[in-house]
This record gives C-alpha cells, structure tokens and sequence, in this order.
C-alpha cells in the first residue's frame, strides 16, 4: 500500500514537473489547424438544443502550449455565434494538452441580448500528425447558457 502511494506521488511529480518544463521553454511552432464546427452533448437534456453546431474556425498553434483561434457556428440554441479566444494548455498527460480556452462569444439570445460575452472553458487537446480534436467541458450559466462536453474535429493545413 506504502508503495503505491510512493509511486503515484513520483508519477505525479514527473508529471507536473515535465509540464511545468514545458511552460518555462515552449518548443516554437507554426501550425494553423482548420474545423467545421463542434458537437455538442448537453447536460440538460430536457432542451430542445441544437448539438450539431456546424461552422468553421481557425486554430494558429504558435508554441507547444498556446494558440489564438476564432471562427463562426450554428449554437445549441439555433442561431449564429462568432468566436475568438486563445488556448493556454501548460499540463500534458502523455499526448494530451490539458488548460483552458480564453475568448469571447456573440449569438446567444439569452446572454447579452445576443451580445458578446467573455467565457473561460477547460478544454483538452490531441493532435497527431495532420488529424486533431478539441474536448471542451461547457459549463452552464443561469438559464441564459446551456452547459455541455463539445467535440471538434479538425485538420492541419499547414
């Protein structure tokens, strides 16, 4: 029992110390990353939500650890919303990037009579060689936001 604890603390330590490396000396990068959207599996399934929210979006990963991105999609309450934001992902576990995007919303009739609004959105990322996706844990807002675990597929251009 001594010896597992020992050794999940060590597991721990190696990685918090692998990551915390990483963010001190991001590897540069120059990768723009394109998607058609998200789906969207919403917590509150009572709604009528849209979870196909088509759309298209940009991702320029510039470091290991941060990239800017923004785009346009149909939201789960069936108008267009625009994004734009930034991912600050300093922990990884194996090939996962693991943070939070930072960024701005408009389109939601509830928020803001439509208005753009800030949100801060934990979110994980895997890419491999020219194939990637987003997992992004929504969380709700009142009755002005519906939370939910969206997924977005995307695709290296360059």
């Amino acid at each position: 029992m001594k010896s597992t604890r020992i050794a999940g603390a060590l597991l721990l330590a190696g990685l918090s110390g692998a990551a915390f490396a990483e963010t001190i000396a991001p590897a540069p990068l120059n990768e723009v990353w394109l998607n058609g959207g998200f789906y969207t599996w919403h917590f509150q399934r009572d709604k009528d939500l849209n979870g196909a929210n088509g759309g298209i979006g940009a991702e320029w990963r510039f470091n290991s650890v941060a990239s800017v991105t923004a785009g346009r999609f149909y939201n789960s309450d069936r108008a267009y919303s625009n994004y734009i934001g930034a991912y600050y992902q300093p922990w990884k576990i194996g090939p996962v990037r693991i943070g939070a995007v930072l960024g701005a919303f408009d389109g939601y009739p509830k928020m803001r009579n439509g208005g753009w609004f800030p949100a801060a959105i934990p979110t994980l990322s895997y890419e491999y060689e020219r194939v990637g996706v987003n997992v992004a844990i929504i969380p709700s807002y009142k009755d002005r936001l519906y939370g939910g675990i969206s997924v977005q597929l995307k695709l290296k251009a360059f």
